[in-house]
């Protein structure tokens, strides 16, 4: 790779201890596959780790895509996301700029480097990537990157057209939980109580709690009276996250 690496993560040896399947996985050697057929097959399956959190065995695929074909966008882009899953910026930017340089126009990627860049206070480079993925034809997903832009107008202190770009973004998907959650963090700070209940159910029919849903469910129905449903929040927060900083918040919240 051109990019620092560092050592692989997992021996093969471990990638089948980790998903615990390995007999049912193809065996390459005698399939007839072409190189481009198992470089998809393994950015299929590091995507696939990779939303399921499983780091170490997305990343062995990732790698072998990698090997496979260096030039493919897509795999630039997953090794970009996977880089900024763990917290290395400088590689996460190799290549996401390696992922443009070799398909400029792959909306996909500029939503993902757009909303990196908007998260790293690189505001205006970052719109101007969002709002290129937005106008590209070929998208067929606009929710992520209007939701991309509300959030990154709210890091820029404009929460109205923040809410409005978030807005769209539940018009064109009303199931998307980024929008969701964002927009129950609006109507609490907006003191809409009721809203910040209703976003926030119609979060949970579609995600799992996330430490901050549960710290905005516990101030929400603590705001509207409802004391049982504030420590039902407040229990599973210190419960299921017992070391997040929403937890700690909630017990200082508690002792006053």
């Amino acid at each position: 790779m051109p990019f620092k690496t560092g050592i692989r993560l997992l021996t093969i040896s471990a990638a089948c201890t980790v998903i615990g399947a390995c007999g049912l996985l193809p065996d390459f050697g005698s399939t007839g596959m072409s190189t481009h057929e198992l470089a998809n097959l393994n950015l299929q399956m590091g995507v696939r780790y990779l939303d399921m959190g499983m780091l170490e065995v997305a990343k062995e695929k990732l790698d072998t895509a990698y090997d496979l074909e260096s030039g493919n966008p897509e795999t630039l882009n997953a090794l970009a996301v996977f880089y900024e899953r763990i917290k290395d910026d400088e590689q996460a930017t190799d290549f996401y700029q390696a992922a443009i340089g070799k398909d400029p126009e792959n909306y996909s990627t500029k939503n993902n480097y757009g909303r990196f860049l908007c998260e790293r206070g690189k505001h205006d480079k970052g719109m101007a990537m969002l709002r290129e993925a937005l106008d590209s034809p070929m998208n067929q997903r606009p929710w992520l990157a209007l939701s991309n832009i509300g959030i990154c107008l709210l890091l820029q202190n404009d929460p109205a057209k923040g809410e409005e770009y978030l807005r769209r973004a539940l018009f064109a998907n009303p199931a998307y939980p980024p929008a969701l959650q964002e927009m129950l963090k609006i109507s609490y700070n907006n003191r809409q109580y009721m809203s910040a209940r209703a976003f926030l159910e119609r979060y949970l029919a579609v995600a799992k709690h996330t430490p901050e849903s549960l710290w905005y469910g516990f101030q929400t129905e603590r705001a509207l009276g409802n004391h049982q449903a504030a420590e039902n929040y407040k229990e599973q927060l210190l419960i299921n996250f017992p070391t997040s900083t929403e937890a700690q918040q909630a017990k200082t919240a508690i002792s006053k």
